[in-house]
């Protein structure tokens, strides 16, 4: 059995100190520490994954779950099993009639696991009247499509489909970006600008969809100092299988972002790798060594763990 717990910084903390008599003289590449936990070994990752493996993984794994819980009230706790993936992979996506072929406003975004680039998040309303078309050009299957089909099929639903977008940039996300600050709040804070913006212009909907990012209570929470909040939401996970509005949000939120990546390229004179791999750090290293470190300011997230590895 193989459990993986995504872990914050004071939990990875707590287990550094749990397991000091019980670490490894060796870790893998790039772990902080691996462990003998009875019938398990522990480790964990820089990148704050926490890796149970063996016979006694869920025991040993249940306790730093509700660590986690513990210690970050307002996070979704990221875990997955490794004996139930194959049943959850196999498992058919439940799309509600009602709800796919109703008119819908719905609302994603994209550029939350890219290091470099902005956070692009997109409200966009679908009618019925569009439904077919919408299917007839692939947006159904949207998960499937590349960054080319992206670019070839947005132009043509933006002329169809009305929208509303934010580009958080990266300087004014790491200018914004604080303890109270997370990535989760902010995105809070753009969703319910989008959707209030959209639905001052839009009244003939029958729902408003939220691909989930968080509980329905903490993305509340998350807005409680917003003068105006937009609350008849219907949060759902893998939205964008499940609402072509939702899809819709996504292709139109990945165009903005993939033309947006490719001025700060332009604006670096360099070919910026997507993501947050090992790539992506020797790049930012890269872009220090040409530029200063103030460039990472206005082009990167710095809380993401890669800007500790170029500095190292």
């Amino acid at each position: 059995m193989t459990i993986t717990l995504k872990i914050s910084k004071n939990t990875m903390d707590e287990m550094n100190e749990f397991f000091e008599d019980f670490k490894r003289p060796k870790t893998p590449a790039y772990a902080v520490f691996q462990a003998d936990d009875a019938d398990c070994v522990v480790t964990v990752y820089e990148s704050g994954k926490a890796v149970f493996q063996g016979k006694s993984a869920d025991i040993s794994a249940q306790l730093w779950i509700e660590r986690e819980r513990h210690l970050n009230p307002n996070k979704l706790v990221d875990v997955k099993n490794s004996e139930q993936k194959d049943k959850k992979d196999k498992k058919e996506i439940v799309i509600d009639p009602k709800i796919y072929n109703a008119s819908c406003i719905g609302s994603d975004e994209v550029g939350t696991g890219d290091y470099f680039g902005p956070i692009v998040v997109t409200s966009a309303y679908v009618s019925k009247e569009n439904i077919k078309w919408l299917e007839s050009i692939g947006v159904k299957d949207s998960k499937k499509l590349t960054d080319d089909k992206i670019m070839e099929i947005v132009p043509d639903i933006i002329k169809k489909i009305p929208y509303k977008s934010i580009i958080l940039r990266n300087s004014e996300y790491n200018d914004r970006y604080n303890e109270n600050n997370n990535m989760n709040k902010l995105k809070a804070i753009l969703h319910n600008k989008v959707l209030l913006a959209l639905t001052s212009e839009i009244r003939d909907y029958e729902y408003v969809i939220v691909d989930e990012f968080a509980q329905k209570y903490i993305y509340f929470s998350y807005l409680k100092e917003s003068d105006n909040v937009f609350r008849n939401i219907t949060f759902m996970t893998k939205g964008e299988d499940k609402s072509l509005a939702v899809a819709c949000a996504s292709l139109i939120s990945r165009y903005i972002f993939i033309k947006e990546f490719d001025k700060l390229s332009e604006k670096v004179d360099e070919f910026l790798p997507k993501g947050a791999s090992d790539a992506v750090t020797d790049m930012g290293k890269k872009l220090v060594n040409k530029f200063g470190k103030d460039i990472l300011h206005d082009v990167a997230k710095l809380n993401f763990k890669n800007t500790t590895k170029i500095f190292e």
